[in-house]
């Protein structure tokens, strides 16, 4: 394979940062899935190279794609573990007060409906 040129590897790192901050996640976090020495650009850039030796641009949209699959997922996961955590105090914040909302509001609504018809 050929070498990245000085202009594709500036572009490469123009665009890398431009991902990074959309996606909000920095160098560092980068550079562990990259699995490289240090979070320095210039480790990351040599890691590149490393990948474009090894199949070129297309390797390294490849591995840049599985990155951005990991971090999708891993933010995923997390929002369900956060719903699933909240769902679960509030379903515990009605257990503490030995209250059925769902019965109870029931009841209350059929009271409500005999109470408007009385008047």
């Amino acid at each position: 394979m050929t070498k990245l040129s000085s202009q594709e590897e500036k572009e490469l790192i123009v665009f890398i940062k431009d991902w990074l901050r959309s996606h909000g996640y920095s160098q560092k976090e980068l550079a562990e899935q990259l699995k490289t020495k240090s979070s320095r650009i210039s480790e990351i850039i040599d890691k590149l190279r490393d990948l474009h030796k090894k199949g070129g641009i297309f390797n390294i949209a490849v591995n840049l794609i599985r990155i951005e699959q990991h971090w999708i997922s891993a933010k995923s996961n997390n929002n369900n573990e956060e719903n699933s955590y909240s769902e679960e105090n509030n379903r515990q914040g009605y257990n503490q007060l030995d209250f059925n909302y769902k019965l109870d509001l029931d009841e209350l609504m059929d009271q409500m409906e005999e109470d408007h018809k009385i008047n």
